[in-house]
Formats: C-alpha cells, structure tokens, sequence
C-alpha cells in the first residue's frame, strides 16, 4: 500500500466547487463536517459502561470518544514523527503526518457512531432477537429468513455497530442527500475494522480482521469502492491499527477510573489484582515484567503521596492520577507496536494488534479483565443490562412484524400503520431511494435494516422514553 492512495480523497459525490480561501485540508473539513452533526451530538445519551447512569461523572459514548480522538491523533503524531525521524518510508513527509492526525481525530469521534442504546449489550440484544425470531415471522406464505440470502441473513445474526456506523455515514445521516455525511475515503476506510463480510467472519483463522464483520451486504459496493480507491484490498487499513489501539487505552483506563469512583472496586483491591499472578504471569519477558511492575509501583507511590498531602479521598485520587501515567505509558507502547511492525502492515500482512507486540500488553489485559470481573459481571449492570435487553427486545417485537408488512401488497393494519410512522421520515425516504428497482427479497432485507437503523439511531432516553409510552407508562 502507498499513502498517495491511502490518503484518497475521493467522497461518494463531487464537490460542487472548492473554496479557494478555505485552507483547511480535505479531512480537516470531515472534521467540521462531524462535530457539528446530530448523529455526533446524540453520543452524550449512549451508554458507555454504566447504562442509563444519572451520575456526571462517568462516561457516555461521547466523552469517551473525545478521549478516543485526542489519544488516536497522539499516536499518529508520535508513531509518524518516529517513521519520518528514522527514515523508515521515504514516501512520508511532515504534510503526510498532518493529514494521518486529522483522519485519527476523525476516527476517534465516528468510531462508536453506529452503536445502538445500552452500549454492547444493545448490540447484543438485537442479534439474539434476530437469531431467536426470523424464522418465525411469516412473509409470503414461508418464513422471513427463507427470503432472504446468506449473507442478509448473517448480516442480522451477527449484527455488528461496526458495520452499522459504515451505513450512517454513507446513507442514513440524510442532510443533503442520500450520501450522508459525503466523508472521505480515507476516512471512511480508517473506520472499517473488519473488512470482511458477515459470511467471512472467522475468529479462528488468527487475523484480527476476521474477528467481526465491516459492512452489510446493503454497502457491499460502497465497501468495494472504498477499498479499490484506497488500495487497501483484502487487508486492513494502516490508521485503523492505531484507532484500534487508542479506543482500547481509552477505554481499558476510565472504566477503571469510572469503576473505582462508583465503588465497584476500591484502591486496595486494585493493587491487589494487579499484583495477583494471573496478571504478572501474562508478561512475555523480563522487559515486560519490568515494565509492568514499574506500573503498578507508581501506583503504590501516587497513594503514598495523596496521604503525604492530606487528600480527602487519597485512593481515588491515586488512581486517577495513575491512569493518567498509564495512558502516557501504553500510548507509548502502542506506537511502539505501529512502528515496529510498520512494513508488515504497509505489506498488509500483519494480523495482530499493535498493543499485543509491545510492553504494555499484560498491563492492557490486566484493566480490562478486572473491570470485567468487578464492573460488567456486577449485579448492578447485569439488572440494567436486563431491563436494556427487555426495552430492545420490545422495540423489535413492535416494528419488525410491521416493517415486513410495509411497502409490499399486503393491507398494514392500524397499529402497524402507526408503528411505521413513528420511524424518522429520513430513514423511509433512505429505505425508498435504496429499495427502488430492488428485488422483493432485498426490499424485505432493507426494511429489516429500516428498523434496526431507527433503533440504533436512538439514545438510552429516547428508547427507554419510547418504551414506556407504547406500554402506557407514564
């Protein structure tokens, strides 16, 4: 791959004229493009960790992806700056390097934008609903899953955020025109982590882009496109190795941070972990357990000095300053891992994440296995996951039975009527631009996305507001 095709330019539709005043940079355009959108906006009322949590202070969807966009152009700025210094590509100049910052900035505030409410446990919900009652649902004397093919159908079951912030973009963000938010190529690749298909998904093959699917066979060609015009065919994206590694920093360090300051797990616990074998023993060599244990040394040495000042809460206090070391530290390793794997992934051959080749691994693992078995596996997020479950899976009882019903011969009754037309008119006129001409069996497939479309647009409130109206809870 080379970065004079990587960094393509290209948008869905051309410009109707550039501003010969306008100084900014092609990406630096798609970021004005996103802060200033609704979709960018509704992130404040998404679930990050604690679902339809009332406190200020943990995250949402969107602190989380600022953290994510300030760490994602940190990395590009010191693994670039290496590259150049080091003489590691002579294609790269200090121009290259400002753009690679703009589209990592980007990346980092679009790369949670197609989740559905409820964070990943909404996710979740809606392959379970599809898995357990496609086949039940009745379309043309047969099933609704004997309509569709394989990959419509795996498109469902392995219903992915990923692949759904690819259509937002590209389609549903309905402003101007069908085209979304008219991004760029560049951009648009960075954010697909997993270029392959639903039918392609294969967690055992040991590349990292097989893990998960990066688009619906609805932007099949648009993905096709993407990845001629970027020559990133058949492999990942160079930039998407690095917003990889900085949602992971981002988010294995706050729900540490978020966790200890709802009391999940406290300091001493913490540092007890930390120190536990099971963690200490994932070090791959001497240097990594060096590393490592420098790491959680400074966290003894951050409370120390939170006693020495008298701090009214000298734990929390400790490990809010810690993980801000932490951050600097595994950013560091996360570089570190671009840099030295850098040709195998420019060749397109490596297929591992960066963090995992470098000395910040064990610690990385380590954050995000505690804040799994204290916070996610915590009766408290299992109730509301529960009840998130319960709304999710109430919404897809209503509109699904309706949708199949919609825009086909078959009468809608007047609850399905009123159904269908509380769903956002941009999405209809979406479904109604990108069904035109389509076969019956596509139409049925696109207004099974016509649905999930309008629940992934929604935030925690919206659906849980929603919820309680259609069951007369006031």
């Amino acid at each position: 791959m080379e970065w004079k095709n990587l960094l393509c330019e290209k948008r869905q539709s051309s410009s109707k004229g550039s501003n010969k005043n306008d100084l900014r940079n092609e990406f630096q355009k798609d970021y004005h493009r996103i802060i200033c959108s609704a979709s960018f906006r509704r992130l404040q009322d998404k679930t990050q960790v604690f679902p339809l949590d009332n406190s200020d202070f943990v995250r949402t969807r969107l602190t989380h992806s600022l953290e994510v966009a300030s760490f994602a152009k940190s990395l590009g700025q010191t693994a670039f700056q290496y590259l150049i210094d080091n003489n590691k590509d002579d294609e790269l100049t200090p121009e290259i390097k400002e753009k690679v910052c703009s589209i990592l900035e980007c990346a980092g505030l679009l790369h949670d934008i197609g989740n559905p409410p409820f964070g990943h446990f909404g996710e979740d919900s809606i392959r379970n609903w599809f898995k357990n009652n496609l086949s039940k649902i009745e379309y043309k004397g047969t099933s609704v899953e004997n309509n569709l093919n394989e990959q419509m159908k795996n498109d469902l079951y392995h219903f992915e955020g990923n692949a759904q912030a690819l259509r937002l973009l590209t389609k549903l963000h309905y402003l101007v025109d069908e085209n979304g938010m008219h991004l760029t190529y560049a951009l648009l690749n960075t954010l697909i982590k997993y270029p392959v298909s639903s039918c392609e998904i294969n967690k055992k093959s040991g590349n990292i882009k097989d893990k998960k699917m990066g688009y619906y066979f609805a932007e099949q060609e648009l993905f096709e496109d993407i990845a001629e015009s970027t020559g990133a065919i058949n492999c990942r994206y160079p930039l998407t190795y690095l917003l990889e590694a900085a949602d992971d920093i981002a988010y294995h360090t706050a729900d540490i941070e978020d966790a200890v300051k709802k009391g999940f797990i406290s300091y001493s616990q913490l540092l007890e972990e930390l120190k536990s074998e099971k963690y200490v023993g994932k070090c791959a060599d001497e240097q990594e357990m060096q590393s490592y244990q420098s790491a959680v040394a400074m966290l003894e040495s951050k409370y120390a000095r939170a006693k020495e000042k008298s701090m009214p809460n000298p734990e929390l206090n400790a490990v809010q300053n810690w993980i801000i070391y932490v951050q600097g530290q595994l950013l560091y390793c996360a570089s570190y891992g671009f840099t030295k794997n850098y040709q195998c992934i420019m060749n397109g051959t490596f297929n591992r994440e960066v963090m995992s080749v470098s000395r910040g691994n064990a610690l990385s693992e380590a954050l995000g296995s505690i804040a799994f078995e204290y916070v996610f596996k915590s009766q408290i997020i299992y109730k509301t996951e529960i009840a998130a479950g319960n709304m999710i899976n109430f919404l897809l009882d209503k509109f699904v039975p309706a949708a199949v019903k919609y825009d086909t011969a078959d009468e809608l009754s007047p609850m399905d009527k009123r159904i269908i037309y509380l769903i956002s008119d941009n999405y209809r006129q979406i479904y109604k631009i990108y069904s035109s001409g389509k076969d019956e069996n596509e139409k049925l497939y696109l207004r099974l996305l016509l649905v999930t479309d309008y629940i992934c647009g929604m935030t925690d409130s919206f659906a849980k507001r929603l919820y309680q109206e259609l069951n007369g809870i006031i």
